[in-house]
């Protein structure tokens, strides 16, 4: 039985093929550019080595396709994604799984907000994600099957109405409000949804995902389930490693403006939180590749890459968690 699994999250920063308009202020890559983007992400994933990947910001699954093909250890992964709707009003970029461990079900979007969820009355798509969350359940081992999410919540970038002006200071905290309504609106929507998840298969759970805030922010406690039943709580992998050193403790996952923050998470449930009774495994630790945020790399993504590394105990595989 394999018992370390690793599982990672990778947001590519506009993977897209070149000449794709992507946004109005950022010119679309040339040959060149893509090609050094695909050389590098394909070496990151490959300095990963993970058994599960979750992606955001990915505008073609072909273009992740590519990287995949370039890299070493992935060419015979399992990919799963869904690209943005062509004839929509704006391209979005969607989320991406990629897997060297068998599938036990049929991948799926989820791009509609639960039942009792929804977006105040006047703001577009107000019962739809702006980026659907990705359900795949991976076969960890042969008696073991977690349920994994891949998210990447609202960004903070401000909400603008078509005739708002950035110079505003009013319309520019409205917009910014916006953006955190729905951003909360979203988190609200997946908590339902990982409780849903948790309590009809009864088995582990991870998020992987670009939360687009840190770790102690509402929207993020709102995912994890603060104040909820223990047994539809999730945990920040990063506070259950085993191996904390709080003298070299370098984690972040973006610089912006000069401030380090991580807005990058793996979320895990109780059954691999090694102080409940009845885990199944431990975190062993948590590494960020970052070091190319400072070196500041044309080609190279503005987040850094989350890796978790968990660890199966002995006699867990055959505990509830199955194929349940």
């Amino acid at each position: 039985m394999q018992q370390e699994i690793r599982f990672a999250t990778f947001n590519v920063c506009n993977l897209a093929p070149p000449g794709a308009r992507l946004y109005d202020n950022l010119d679309p890559s040339t040959p060149e550019e893509y090609e050094a983007k695909i050389a590098w992400t394909a070496r990151q994933i490959d300095m990963l080595a993970a058994d599960v990947i979750g992606f955001q910001e990915v505008f073609s699954q072909a273009a992740l396709a590519e990287a995949l093909s370039r890299t070493q250890r992935y060419r015979e992964a399992i990919h799963v994604g869904f690209d943005p709707d062509p004839h929509a009003d704006k391209l979005t970029p969607s989320v991406a799984l990629v897997s060297r461990l068998p599938l036990a079900a049929t991948p799926e979007p989820i791009p509609h907000f639960p039942s009792g969820i929804s977006m105040p009355p006047g703001n577009r798509d107000p019962d739809r994600f702006t980026r659907p969350p990705l359900h795949a359940a991976i076969q960890l081992t042969p008696d073991l099957v977690a349920d994994v999410v891949v998210v990447h919540l609202k960004s903070r970038r401000p909400d603008f109405r078509s005739s708002d002006s950035g110079n505003d200071p009013q319309l520019y905290a409205l917009a910014s409000l916006r953006s955190l309504i729905r951003r909360g609106t979203e988190a609200a929507a997946l908590r339902v949804l990982l409780t849903q998840l948790g309590r009809e298969h009864r088995r582990p759970r991870v998020v992987l995902g670009d939360f687009n805030d840190v770790a102690d922010a509402v929207t993020t406690g709102i995912v994890l389930g603060l104040g909820a039943p223990s047994g539809d709580r999730l945990y920040d992998a990063c506070s259950l490693q085993r191996r904390q050193d709080r003298h070299r403790h370098v984690g972040f996952s973006n610089l912006h403006d000069g401030q380090y923050t991580t807005i990058d998470h793996i979320l895990v449930s109780q059954e691999f939180n090694a102080a409940l009774p009845g885990a199944l495994g431990e975190i062993i630790d948590v590494v960020y590749l970052n070091d190319h945020l400072d070196l500041g790399l044309p080609e190279a993504s503005d987040h850094g890459q989350v890796l978790a590394r968990l660890r199966l105990f002995d006699d867990g595989a055959g505990q509830p968690g199955g194929d349940g």
